[in-house]
């Protein structure tokens, strides 16, 4: 098995994965995965796929992200790891699909309005 390269996005995160047969090192822009995401949470989204096909500590992962906060690069990841998981074994789909891991969140931030305060937010009205 040679790499596999897949990318995932979420609001305006990209992540780009490459996924081969390992140990389990995960390393997220040059650094340990547990040394960029600081939180339990973001760590667990990370390695929810591996956790879900039982293949936790049978691929290493290398992966290069850029854009939006750590919430959007972590779950960036986890659907690039989602996609190349299957795309080894079509095996792994239904129980990553029943998660929702196999699916782009499509939800953006809503934009700023001219004349408005932020994207709904209005500026206070006066009467008198």
């Amino acid at each position: 098995m040679e790499v596999i390269n897949v990318s995932g996005r979420r609001k305006t995160s990209v992540a780009r994965v490459y996924l081969k047969k390992g140990k389990g090192n995960i390393e997220v822009n040059k650094k340990n995965y547990t040394d960029y995401f600081a939180t339990d949470i973001l760590q667990g989204k990370i390695v929810q796929p591996f956790n879900l096909t039982d293949t936790l500590g049978k691929y290493d992962v290398k992966a290069n992200v850029q854009g939006g906060g750590v919430n959007g690069q972590a779950e960036a990841i986890r659907l690039a790891i989602s996609k190349a998981l299957v795309e080894i074994n079509e095996e792994f789909k239904p129980s990553l699909k029943v998660e929702g891991l196999m699916r782009r969140d499509p939800r953006m931030v809503e934009r700023k309005k001219p004349g408005q305060k932020k994207a709904r937010k209005k500026f206070q009205f006066s009467k008198r």
